[in-house]
């Protein structure tokens, strides 16, 4: 597996999530992705492991990094708080849940873009809506979804919620 990439959409308001991410061995590129984004930081963008609790980190590795520039504390704590819960307990579920096969764990790496919205307010909304974004991204990414033929029929009945219009 080189490169196996999910996204979805979760929720509604300031809280909704929106995951991009994508999977792949550590020796490929999604494993260069992952150290780049582990060891490139920058004001506003602080890449972050998901783990479990401290000292208890997901299988496969998975480097959270920003979608958007994080602006002040509240929206920080946001990101390493309920966000970062989420996406680790959703990587956690796919690997017991067989999405993500137990004995390629240690093998794969993830790189998953995360959004949080700067006037997001509910902690709890941000952690179901990034649970409910990232298992579906990772089911899509595992499953190769959408199928080019998904795609080509949902393409004319397709409204972005965000398209502006």
């Amino acid at each position: 597996m080189s490169m196996l990439i999910g996204e979805a959409l979760a929720g509604d308001g300031n809280e909704i999530a929106h995951i991009d991410l994508m999977i792949g061995s550590k020796d490929g590129p999604v494993g260069n992705a992952f150290a780049n984004a582990l060891s490139t930081q920058s004001e506003g963008h602080s890449n972050l492991l998901a783990v479990l609790t401290p000292n208890l980190a997901v299988k496969p590795a998975t480097v959270m990094v920003t979608k958007v520039t994080i602006k002040g504390m509240k929206q920080a704590v946001q990101m390493f708080g309920p966000a970062q819960a989420a996406v680790a307990k959703a990587v956690a579920d796919s690997v017991a849940d067989g999405v993500i096969a137990k004995d390629r764990s240690e093998d794969l790496v993830c790189v998953c873009g995360v959004f949080i919205h700067p006037e997001a307010d509910d902690d709890k909304k941000i952690y179901e809506y990034n649970y409910e974004a990232t298992k579906m991204a990772i089911a899509n990414a595992m499953g190769n979804k959408p199928s080019a033929d998904e795609m080509i029929a949902g393409k004319d009945d397709a409204a972005h919620p965000f398209r502006g219009f």
